[in-house]
């Protein structure tokens, strides 16, 4: 481990090369957010034997909120893990055993110490559920300024198929380290885990991160890397500009195949797989479509890893996990495509997944569907998709209405509002789908993708909402399109009456 004086000085040297950069004529987007941004520098020690990560984190956090802040609230999401959750438990009982097939077994982290600028201040476990570091400022920090927090931190990996646990073929670390809430009209937004969805909301950073591991496995991870030998392991850095999350996997059984897309490196990381090098184009052909339709890839690299993992998959910035439980190869395929898609939509453009869920999720299944039409030899077509998806949905309503009866169809709920996962994928997924699809038959296919790219150029290194979408949609295709999308929203659109 470094010492945190060492860790403190890589922190502010890190601020001083954002600023260097800066002041360099010919710059791109992502090196220009950059400098504004709060930067995680992380040295972690990945014990695989004992399932233990051992890390230190120094967060030079800057206060962009316009307030005086007198605490600081991070997300603690390993707690989600505990044995004793509560209302923030990661997994429902429909998906425990996928989830522990051998019996739960517990996760979590422990805070070891925290100081703030080289001083002691207080801290506590607070939130819902043990679920947010309450951290309190010794002088409080103006708006503008920048505080620097130095975190000791011990995560317990639990045996689990999720995006933090391992299991028979991965060490899947996402949502490890203390990330910190989103400061919103004057309060910390500390939404709690959730079963439903993806129960997250942040905001851009920089993160340079130092990972020691075995020498028998196998590290990817965000960002741009770097390898050598530590003794008897191996070490990585990486470092990523203006990302909204930071996430690794470690195997020690991965292959890779590369290949190189007009200058971003997109590595193929899998195990049991003869279709590998099928798969490593369907990431290309995804990659290139999109950066067509809705705008660039602000990164150099896009890794795509095979994972034990008890959903379809998972997006993280510059990393996705595809769920080795998947195994029809149109869904695969498809489930790589709309996670690559996901890199614009909660990747570029973020938006509170926990609040409106479907503005990520829908219009990223969207632009999933689109994706076939942009390319030859997937035997899907746009219009299949969403016949299917309708087919599937009116069949899930007179299901429910028959077993339940009245069924809710609105989609302006949180995450924490559905009832089952059921239906939430349905609203969430489904119904987003064919809510973006209706909206294309006003605006017109070619209107359609205007509307998309106007809104990821008006949005990218943000959090957008509902409004800001709207916004965005009527400026590209110069309609009135509010009270529409409203009505599908709030569930007034009745899909049976559509369907006649």
């Amino acid at each position: 481990m470094k010492t945190k004086w060492f860790m403190l000085c890589s922190a502010a040297l890190c601020c001083f090369v954002l600023c260097f950069w800066c002041g360099c004529d010919q710059l791109d987007d992502l090196k220009r957010v950059s400098q504004d941004l709060s930067t995680y520098t992380i040295e972690a020690t990945i014990d695989a034997e004992n399932h233990i990560i051992t890390a230190n984190q120094v967060l030079a956090y800057r206060n962009d909120t316009g307030d005086r802040l007198e605490q600081l609230c991070l997300h603690l999401y390993p707690n989600a893990f505990r044995a004793d959750a509560g209302s923030t438990k990661a997994v429902s009982a429909s998906q425990f055993e996928q989830c522990y097939p051998d019996g739960f077994a517990e996760g979590g982290i422990s805070i070891k110490g925290l100081t703030c600028n080289n001083q002691t201040c207080g801290y506590e476990i607070g939130g819902e559920d043990q679920n947010i570091l309450i951290v309190t400022l010794p002088q409080g920090l103006e708006a503008g300024g920048t505080a620097m927090l130095d975190i000791d931190f011990v995560d317990t990996l639990p045996k689990a198929n999720h995006r933090f646990g391992y299991g028979q073929h991965t060490i899947n670390c996402g949502n490890f380290y203390p990330i910190m809430c989103v400061y919103q009209e004057g309060e910390w937004i500390t939404h709690g885990y959730c079963p439903n969805g993806d129960p997250f909301y942040s905001q851009m950073a920089n993160y340079d991160v130092t990972v020691h591991y075995p020498l028998n496995m196998t590290f990817v991870s965000t960002g741009e890397q770097t390898f050598a030998k530590d003794g008897m392991g191996a070490v990585c850095r990486a470092q990523a500009l203006a990302v909204r999350d930071f996430a690794f996997v470690l195997s020690e059984q991965f292959d890779v195949c590369t290949q190189n897309c007009d200058g971003i490196v997109v590595n193929y990381y899998y195990y049991d797989d003869p279709e590998s090098e099928r798969h490593l184009k369907t990431c290309c052909d995804a990659l290139n479509t999109f950066c067509n339709m809705i705008g660039p890839y602000p990164y150099k690299v896009l890794n795509v890893c095979k994972t034990n993992f008890l959903q379809g998959g998972m997006e993280y910035p510059n990393l996705v996990y595809i769920s080795d439980g998947v195994d029809v190869e149109g869904d695969y395929n498809n489930t790589i495509i709309h996670e690559i898609a996901h890199q614009w939509f909660y990747g570029v453009v973020g938006n509170d997944e926990c609040v409106y869920p479907w503005l990520d999720e829908g219009l990223t299944e969207y632009c999933t569907a689109l994706f076939y039409d942009h390319n030859d030899g997937y035997d899907r077509t746009t219009k299949q998709v969403i016949g299917s998806a309708l087919s599937s949905y009116l069949l899930y309503c007179d299901m429910y209405k028959e077993v339940y009866g009245n069924l809710d169809t609105s989609m302006n709920r949180s995450i924490y509002d559905y009832k089952t996962e059921t239906e939430y994928i349905y609203m969430t997924y489904v119904r987003g789908v064919l809510m973006f699809d209706s909206i294309a038959d006003v605006v017109g296919a070619k209107g359609m993708t205007k509307c998309i790219a106007r809104y990821y150029k008006d949005n990218a290194f943000g959090n957008a909402t509902p409004k800001d979408l709207i916004t965005s949609f009527e400026r590209a295709s110069g309609k009135n399109l509010t009270s529409f999308i409203t009505s599908w929203l709030d569930g007034s659109v009745v899909l049976e009456d559509l369907s006649r």
